[in-house]
């Protein structure tokens, strides 16, 4: 692996053709969540193909699968695996990436057991989730506040969420607490049956 692709550092926000032969950037399909991106052999390796099942299934996630025919990634990133010489393929490698491509850590498959686990990836997305999550500990000071008062900014997703839904969710919070405040004012003007003279 290049040198300047370390953690912290950017990644290259590559550009290439995915399963429906659509070409496809990494930082499109990054959005603005933390990505798991596996540079495998592709099909013809048992262990690349193991890998990936295993770890498509143990968190259901659905992705595109994207091609280097003419191996340009594994060129530009000095990864060829040159024990190899008559087949050309490259070194696995397994980043984890913080939005902005950023590199939070790469796993080198050289060696299977170089190759992260589900429990590894779980870890990794639990560190950059809690970085870049403002809602990552909904006990945070402030948060409640902020939710109570309408401001989702700090709530993952919901900025995303239809306008119209939304105001109807405030409608309905409000009309919920309207609806509480007029219990607790019922309650304080009716004896309490249970009360013994």
């Amino acid at each position: 692996m290049r040198p300047d692709i370390k953690p912290g550092a950017t990644f290259p926000d590559y550009q290439l053709p995915d399963h429906t032969k659509t070409p496809r950037r990494l930082s499109e399909l990054q959005g603005d969540d933390p990505l798991i991106l596996t540079l495998a052999r592709g099909h013809y390796c048992p262990k690349a193909h193991h890998q990936l099942q295993e770890f498509r299934a143990s968190v259901g996630a659905q992705w595109p699968f994207l091609s280097d025919s003419e191996r340009a990634v594994q060129k530009d990133l000095d990864i060829q695996e040159y024990t190899d010489p008559m087949n050309d393929p490259l070194i696995p490698h397994t980043l984890v990436l913080k939005p902005d491509l950023v590199v939070h850590k790469i796993y080198n498959g050289y060696w299977f057991w170089g190759r992260p686990s589900v429990y590894d990836l779980w870890q990794d997305l639990r560190d950059v989730s809690s970085e870049i999550r403002p809602d990552w500990d909904l006990s945070a000071p402030g948060l409640r506040e902020a939710w109570e008062a309408g401001d989702l900014s700090h709530f993952h997703g919901w900025d995303k969420r239809d306008p119209e839904k939304l105001a109807q969710l405030t409608r309905d919070r409000e009309r919920l607490a309207e609806m509480t405040r007029d219990a607790e004012r019922m309650a304080a003007v009716i004896p309490d049956v249970t009360e013994t003279p």
